[in-house]
């Protein structure tokens, strides 16, 4: 229908997605908080951008998205028509960033002696710029990203906190004995995982929630990523509630994986998968997935190693 032209059918795919499909099933799902086609792509576009959509990409959003996140819209819907995501807990993250909702806000920080994981700042922007630009950080990544990308994804982690009530902490080091400050070596922390995955329960977006971590290399060997993620997840198992957590990677990316099973996560080989938006051939697409459950994690002792 559209030789030649693959952005022209994700096109009409959201299209016929937002203005004709999900508004017709509307009247037999008695459970969903909206029934308007603009309330849907409002919707959908916010939770596939990790923000209101206006911030990203000037309206008509069908027209100036780029293609890999429209994409991601449209996947998020097809999922709410299977009834694979909850389009309730979706509207709610979309309103609560457009300021139409409040939550229980979540701590300033969390500490471990001179480690500290704390909100964002705007003072984050360049280091986090260098340390996404930095071919050695992100060897285990598609690419570096550009400092334009780097603030774009600065903003939407922190406002994961907003809809949630957690998300990806920065990391930072006060000054201890001898040391100096230093006030940004990264990011550590949780994520709902929001696109579909090719394992158990990665098909229902929103209902997972993933652990992860990416250091400057200031921050590497010094043990820090393990540390900083028993912090983070020791306050994503009490104070949030969430009763099991996941984490995956490249298969060849030795240094998180030794991270993960510091942690007491465990994987299971035949869960390994390939990564939906790598294409077959890329090195990195082979990925190992584990698995950690709050009470292991908790009656382990490793909340308090």
């Amino acid at each position: 229908m559209f030789p030649g032209d693959p952005a022209a059918e994700v096109r009409a795919r959201w299209r016929d997605l937002v203005d004709r499909r999900l508004p017709a099933a509307a009247p037999g799902r008695p459970g969903w908080p909206v029934r308007l086609d603009h309330c849907f792509a409002r919707i959908l576009l916010d939770n596939a951008c990790g923000g209101p959509w206006r911030e990203r990409v000037a309206a008509p959003a069908w027209a100036n998205m780029p293609p890999a996140r429209l994409s991601a819209a449209i996947e998020l819907g097809e999922a709410v028509l299977a009834a694979r995501a909850d389009l309730d807990l979706l509207d709610r993250r979309s309103l609560h960033w457009r300021g139409k909702r409040t939550s229980e806000s979540a701590p300033d920080g969390l500490r471990d002696g001179t480690l500290l994981l704390r909100r964002w700042r705007r003072a984050d922007d360049a280091p986090f710029a260098a340390l996404n630009a930095d071919p050695a950080v992100m060897r285990h990544f598609p690419d570096v990203k550009s400092r334009a990308e780097s603030l774009w994804e600065a903003r939407a982690l922190d406002r994961r906190f907003e809809a949630d009530g957690f998300g990806p902490w920065a990391l930072a080091a006060e000054a201890g004995p001898g040391g100096q400050a230093e006030p940004f070596l990264g990011f550590v922390g949780a994520m709902r995982l929001m696109r579909p995955m090719p394992f158990a329960g990665g098909d229902r977006p929103g209902h997972l929630v993933e652990v992860g971590w990416r250091l400057a290399r200031a921050g590497w060997g010094r043990g820090l990523a393990t540390r900083a993620a028993r912090l983070a997840l020791h306050d994503l198992f009490t104070r949030c509630g969430v009763e099991a957590a996941v984490a995956f990677t490249a298969a060849g990316n030795a240094p998180s994986r030794r991270v993960m099973e510091r942690l007491g996560m465990s994987r299971d080989p035949a869960e390994d998968f390939d990564h939906p938006a790598l294409s077959p051939g890329d090195p990195l697409r082979r990925h190992v997935l584990y698995r950690l459950a709050a009470a292991d994690f908790l009656a382990s002792g490793e909340a308090a190693a």
